[in-house]
């Protein structure tokens, strides 16, 4: 079977991305040799199956599936950073710890603001 979910855990991670989007839709259908189409020829009820289980680990993930239509959509966002990817002419060990803390916080705000779409109030 030829599929592009055989090259996700390589593509996410040369891109090192903290958060992805993954849509995969099925589209077409093939003929068996009794002429029955298969509009979809291999198992799935989820993109994260095609996933390795270190790449889960890395990640919080949530599926939004339609089934009917064939359509599979998973959102993705690391667990955990390293400060230090994130600096320029900069590093962590130089800021304070209230620094680096006010930092770390504005990061998470920001990446879980693109993980749902929707801006987030400060508390």
């Amino acid at each position: 079977m030829i599929s592009p979910l055989k090259a996700l855990n390589y593509l996410i991670h040369q891109l090192e991305s903290d958060i992805v989007t993954i849509d995969y839709r099925v589209r077409g259908f093939t003929r068996d040799v009794n002429g029955m189409k298969h509009f979809i020829d291999h198992e799935i009820n989820s993109i994260q199956n095609f996933m390795s289980e270190d790449m889960k680990s890395l990640y919080d993930m949530v599926d939004v599936n339609v089934y009917q239509e064939n359509i599979f959509h998973t959102k993705m966002l690391l667990k955990e950073f390293d400060l230090k990817h994130y600096m320029f002419h900069t590093k962590p060990e130089d800021l304070t710890e209230t620094e680096r803390q006010e930092i770390t916080a504005a990061l998470w705000k920001e990446m879980r603001e693109i993980y749902y779409g929707r801006n987030i109030s400060a508390v």
